[in-house]
């Protein structure tokens, strides 16, 4: 079907207006009341000792959530892209959970899981390893929030690569991990990488299933979003639109880093 030209400008105002409106403005206005007193007032505000300890905090969960994610990710999407067998669906469709389900139920299921009366809550009573309401628990909400992110980025670029280089290359005498990190790796290395970064974007983000875990004790077990959070119900405004401001910076750069990735792949394409 095609549009007039009346009908196509209009589609692209109402698209633009769209992400003017839901967009672009909140995000001006965050910005606009972060600098209006001063670079100097932003930068105090975020170098604080409970601001330090929270990125510190947040960049070491990444740290962790990502090579987890990594190293099982993509052994599960080889799975599914390699393999038929019964249950595979159902297996997609627990990947997908994180997905259709509130960050919230998350954190609630963990602590019937892991809390000190959960159906694991021995670890805490007996082995003295505190889940909830400590770095664990974090972790663990962050670990379930992501992980289909380099499985969705993989298994697609697994099934579109085919098993023929494979199968060359165990027929050649390549022993299966030879034939993953000289053939199999190689191929996927975009995908990983979108995964990745995704990864890190929604770690780092992540609100809903963090707090329900954390103890949200400044210093000890906040991240820069609980930060955030805190700041605001204790009347510092400022504090949340500075700390916005930093998440905001990280996700830009996340965002450039993903263009660069479209734009190196697109060079190799072609």
């Amino acid at each position: 079907m095609t549009l007039s030209p009346a009908v196509r400008y209009l589609l692209r105002f109402l698209a633009l207006g769209y992400l003017l409106f839901l967009l672009v403005v909140p995000v001006g206005l965050i910005l606009w009341r972060t600098f209006e007193p001063g670079v100097g007032e932003f930068i105090a505000s975020i170098s604080t000792p409970a601001a330090i300890s929270a990125l510190r905090l947040s960049l070491i969960v990444v740290a962790i959530v990502v090579p987890l994610n990594v190293i099982f990710g993509v052994p599960t999407a080889l799975v599914l892209a390699r393999n038929r067998f019964r249950g595979k669906s159902l297996l997609q469709a627990v990947i997908d959970l994180p997905f259709a389900v509130s960050p919230v139920v998350v954190g609630v299921a963990l602590i019937l899981l892991w809390g000190s009366a959960g159906a694991l809550g021995f670890v805490e009573n007996d082995l003295g390893i505190k889940i909830i309401f400590g770095f664990p628990g974090i972790v663990l909400a962050s670990i379930f929030v992501t992980v289909p992110y380099v499985i969705r980025e993989v298994e697609p670029v697994l099934h579109e690569l085919g098993t023929d280089q494979e199968e060359a290359a165990s027929t050649l005498g390549s022993s299966a991990w030879q034939t993953f990190r000289l053939v199999t790796l190689p191929s996927i290395k975009w995908g990983l990488m979108y995964g990745v970064v995704l990864t890190v974007a929604r770690t780092l983000g992540e609100y809903g299933a963090v707090i329900m875990v954390s103890s949200n004790l400044p210093g000890i077990s906040q991240t820069l979003t609980l930060l955030v959070s805190d700041r605001h119900t204790r009347g510092n405004e400022y504090g949340a639109y500075a700390i916005s401001t930093l998440l905001m910076t990280v996700a830009v750069v996340v965002l450039v880093v993903q263009v660069l990735l479209d734009v190196r792949r697109a060079k190799l394409d072609t």
